[in-house]
């Protein structure tokens, strides 16, 4: 099954940042795992993602349902799309590397989704409700790095939307077979080491389920 890695921080290359060294980690023990492949990255910050704009999705697809001729200019974004959307469902396995950005996922991140989550491609409406489309063991791996802690069943608990979000989009409206989480969380105030190797320990367990035959 073929690796994709989607890398939503907005600093992709700095090392130093916890969701990159959350990569770090995944791609060390994806490497022990599999030598002789290679996951196919994506910096979502290093890419130009069209977006719900007037100028830019919602009048390419204005004009598409209407069957008008687009620009060249937009022939070009309806094409970035297209091909974003092809590379997401040519990969069974999607690895999200993403920081929390006030509680929720990156403001590219939901671009990169609007591309994604597309009607008779992801997912179709039904009279009983939208039924997803990425149904042949698909399966998302979150990889998430917060300054704060939010497994403690307290107030913040419930305010951190991302992984929620991604759940439900991922595998409730496309139909992704499994969705996992790796967390490097406290980090404003918890030891790096400490923080790095819970990360490290969860990260075994997870890809065990993550790359387990179906």
């Amino acid at each position: 099954m073929k690796t994709f890695i989607i890398n939503a921080h907005p600093d992709f290359t700095h090392q130093e940042s916890y969701s990159n060294k959350l990569q770090t980690l995944f791609l060390k023990q994806f490497k022990e795992r599999f030598p002789y492949e290679e996951p196919t990255i994506l910096h979502l910050y290093g890419t130009e993602i069209p977006r719900i704009e007037k100028d830019q999705l919602l009048r390419i697809w204005d004009k598409q349902t209407a069957e008008q001729t687009l620009t060249a200019a937009e022939e070009k974004i309806a094409a970035s799309s297209s091909a974003l959307l092809a590379q997401f469902k040519a990969h069974h396995r999607i690895v999200i590397v993403s920081p929390v950005h006030n509680f929720n996922v990156t403001s590219r991140m939901k671009d990169y989704i609007d591309n994604i989550f597309i009607a008779r491609e992801t997912f179709k409406y039904t009279e009983n409700g939208s039924i997803g489309l990425m149904t042949d063991d698909y399966r998302v791996l979150l990889l998430q790095a917060s300054g704060s802690i939010f497994t403690n069943n307290d107030r913040y608990t419930p305010l951190e939307f991302s992984h929620h979000y991604l759940k439900e989009i991922f595998q409730n409206l496309m139909g992704f077979h499994q969705f996992h989480i790796v967390r490097a969380q406290g980090t404003a105030i918890l030891d790096q080491r400490t923080i790095l190797q819970s990360a490290s320990d969860d990260m075994t367990k997870t890809l065990d389920a993550f790359y387990a035959p179906r």
